[in-house]
């Protein structure tokens, strides 16, 4: 039996430095209504999200079709880059990305934010054997998921 896990990267949303209760924008809106329909045609079986709104507001529409709750599921979340806010955010990106193990105060490197979503991968697919799985989530969480199962070590 296969398992099916589909990773969406929560739409566009409106900028706020509360993190975790970050809205969508209208756009958002829109685009999480397309992203939707889209896997409204795939026959889910089980919603997740990161606990951050965004991520929740982008696959509600998919948990209303099968008529489920939304799994929240911190290993999610967005990678937190640093306790304090930085004074240039893309220079401070462009290094953690340069480096697995490097981390900026109080935050995650590479390393330690791709294998808690790694390990949040690994429980779905011992819960919900051959299932189809959408997960609500972020892009740089999702980028390190990703590249790690493309990881030839």
């Amino acid at each position: 039996m296969v398992t099916t896990i589909y990773l969406v990267r929560h739409a566009h949303s409106v900028y706020s430095p509360d993190e975790v209760n970050r809205p969508l924008s209208e756009q958002g809106i829109k685009d999480a209504r397309k992203v939707s329909d889209a896997m409204n045609k795939e026959q889910i079986d089980i919603v997740v999200s990161s606990p951050y709104k965004r991520a929740i507001q982008t696959v509600e529409g998919i948990a209303h079709h099968i008529r489920k709750d939304i799994e929240l599921q911190p290993a999610f979340r967005e990678r937190k880059l640093s306790e304090e806010p930085l004074e240039n955010f893309e220079n401070a990106l462009r290094k953690v990305w340069s480096n697995e193990f490097f981390y900026w105060g109080g935050g995650e490197s590479n390393l330690t934010a791709r294998q808690r979503g790694i390990d949040g991968i690994h429980h779905l697919l011992e819960q919900y054997k051959g299932k189809k799985i959408v997960i609500g989530t972020h892009g740089n969480i999702m980028t390190l998921i990703m590249r790690k199962g493309f990881d030839r070590n």
